[in-house]
């Protein structure tokens, strides 16, 4: 498995050059095409509804400013692509919402690059990387608002590109808690493990689940790993504890922690939720490590 189509949300975020250099050492790891996608904001829906006159100047002048700004969040990513050494790409600017129409066109892709949604913003803006997950049936990799636009990449005099060391996924954190969303998030990442130089499978409160587990906690995963070329060790650790039940709780919080002791540099989840809870997208333990995350981070739905 490698990653063939790779997609990315392009808008005028400052963070935005840092995604494309994500989407481009990508690339050129796995020889993919990469598309970028900038979109109006303009739900698709829109056209099909016969009282809407798109001739109508006030709908007209809103429709020009709106294309506009998706023009300008385009403007730099051809260029950025080619002094970077990227030669197999395309742009595209769409009338859609954000996220239903990257959604839609990551259906045809391997891997979709979005931005982690900024602090202010709330609703639809701050859902939007959930979206793109749950309604795309494509892996995403969620880059930080604190990222800063680094390359390992080295281009010869020849326009001939070299992707150097992986980026993200040198220091890979697996969040396993063995569920099918973690299993399939695995998976999804498998072209990153195999370049990873260090992998490891994160478990949380593994004595309250030991059959999910087995014994010891983690042995099978990192057995499955190893039959693709992927070397990985296990880290135990202990959510807090609370109420008379004990229950654990700040599993989120607990695996951000085990991030940064392990230097890690990309995260590995297995995201639960429902699509059409709009507003509480993801689960609890994903909504944190996406509000407070500081490393890329990969996950699957």
């Amino acid at each position: 498995m490698t990653y063939k189509t790779i997609l990315v949300h392009l808008d005028e975020t400052p963070h935005v050059a840092a995604r494309v250099l994500m989407a481009a050492e990508l690339a050129l790891q796995h020889e993919a095409h990469v598309i970028g996608v900038a979109l109006t904001g303009v739900s698709r829906f829109l056209y099909q509804n016969e009282m809407v006159d798109e001739q109508d100047p006030n709908l007209a002048r809103h429709l020009d400013v709106l294309r506009g700004r998706a023009s300008r969040a385009l403007a730099g990513f051809a260029p950025q692509l080619r002094a970077l050494g990227v030669h197999s790409f395309e742009e595209r600017l769409l009338d859609d919402e954000p996220g239903a129409g990257l959604a839609l066109v990551a259906r045809h892709a391997d891997l979709a690059i979005v931005g982690q949604a900024l602090p202010e913003q709330h609703g639809s803006a701050a859902n939007f990387p959930a979206e793109v997950l749950t309604e795309s049936g494509c892996p995403v990799l969620v880059v930080p608002h604190t990222a800063r636009p680094l390359s390992s990449i080295s281009v010869s005099t020849a326009g001939v590109a070299s992707p150097g060391a992986p980026t993200p996924g040198r220091d890979v954190l697996v969040a396993w808690n063995a569920s099918k969303e973690a299993a399939r998030a695995v998976r999804e990442a498998l072209p990153l493990l195999r370049r990873a130089d260090k992998v490891t499978v994160a478990i949380l409160d593994a004595d309250l689940h030991p059959v999910l587990f087995g014994e010891p906690p983690g042995a099978d995963l990192v057995a499955w790993l190893a039959r693709h070329g992927v070397t990985a060790g296990v880290a135990l650790a202990s959510s807090p504890r609370q109420g008379l039940l004990k229950r654990p709780s700040q599993a989120g919080e607990s695996l951000l922690a085990l991030a940064a002791e392990h230097g890690c540099d990309l995260m590995v989840l297995g995201a639960f939720g429902h699509s059409r809870f709009r507003e509480t997208l993801l689960g609890g333990v994903t909504r944190t490590v996406l509000d407070a995350m500081t490393v890329p981070v990969l996950m699957a739905h």
